[in-house]
């Protein structure tokens, strides 16, 4: 475990993007704005879930993608982490293997070298109220293992979208010594409505971890809508930047990782945490 707690506090961003149906579109869509990200400062950015591609049709989805190895997205952002030399996490890529696909997040590292992989732990799985009806499991293999992921500037955990809604998960990386949780995301726009700003605001506020989370946000070619709001959060669960709305762009904040140190002796819930049983009486 990397010890950050004299470390220098630095600038992340989030972009937040309006993917379509074309990767080489949705790329150099990405390129441009972590570039950008990067000549205002950002030290660490971070692009959303499904970077290169949005795409509700199976058939189209697994003729778009391939495996990891021949991932355009993922050479291209390499090549932009390396000549920025920034921390680059990648919200996640549609991965080819199989006969399924791996949701999967990349963080790059400032030499543009692959520091680890996630793939989403949870899919989601739902019939919603206005008709959408989603079924990731029927496409994406879930993950099995949650991932920190140590980088000169915090120490990450890694989460996607759907992820957010596991407290377990966040308390589990938090434990292992995360001080920043990501959850890059796709969210609707329904769920997001209601639950976004509350969902990102409570993790931070349980683990006493800042909160760093990309989206998509729009209408999109495949006929969906994303509640964009891209956000970051500080350990006390105050909102340091967000997004406008739906539309695309960058947001910055300055992440100071002693105000992680602060709240968490303030409320130190994660080392008064206890075991137990449960009883039905």
């Amino acid at each position: 475990m990397t010890d950050h707690s004299e470390s220098r506090p630095f600038v992340a961003a989030c972009v937040q993007m309006r993917g379509g149906r074309d990767p080489a579109a949705n790329r150099e869509s990405a390129v441009a704005a972590v570039r950008e990200a990067a000549r205002r400062g950002a030290a660490y950015v971070q692009t959303p879930e499904t970077t290169s591609l949005i795409e509700r049709d199976r058939a189209a989805l697994f003729e778009k993608v391939g495996p990891q190895e021949h991932d355009a997205t993922l050479a291209a952002l390499r090549e932009v982490a390396r000549a920025e030399k920034i921390v680059l996490q990648i919200g996640s890529l549609a991965i080819r293997e199989g006969e399924k696909i791996a949701n999967r997040a990349f963080l790059i590292d400032a030499a543009g070298e692959i520091h680890v992989c996630y793939d989403k732990l949870h899919l989601y799985d739902v019939d919603l109220p206005n008709g959408e009806s989603w079924r990731e499991s029927a496409t994406y293999s879930g993950g099995d293992c949650a991932v920190v992921a140590e980088t000169p500037l915090a120490s990450l955990g890694l989460t996607i979208c759907y992820d957010i809604r596991f407290p377990a998960l966040y308390r589990a990386l938090a434990e292992a010594g995360a001080t920043v949780m990501t959850a890059p995301a796709c969210f609707t726009r329904q769920t997001g409505e209601a639950h976004w700003h509350i969902l990102q605001r409570a993790r931070a506020i349980e683990t006493g971890s800042f909160m760093i989370s990309a989206a998509q946000g729009g209408r999109h070619e495949d006929g969906r809508e994303t509640f964009g709001h891209s956000l970051i959060v500080d350990p006390w669960g105050r909102i340091l930047a967000e997004a406008e709305g739906d539309a695309p762009g960058i947001i910055l904040a300055e992440i100071d990782l002693a105000r992680v140190a602060e709240a968490r002796s303030r409320i130190p819930t994660l080392s008064h945490a206890r075991s137990f049983g449960v009883r039905r009486a």
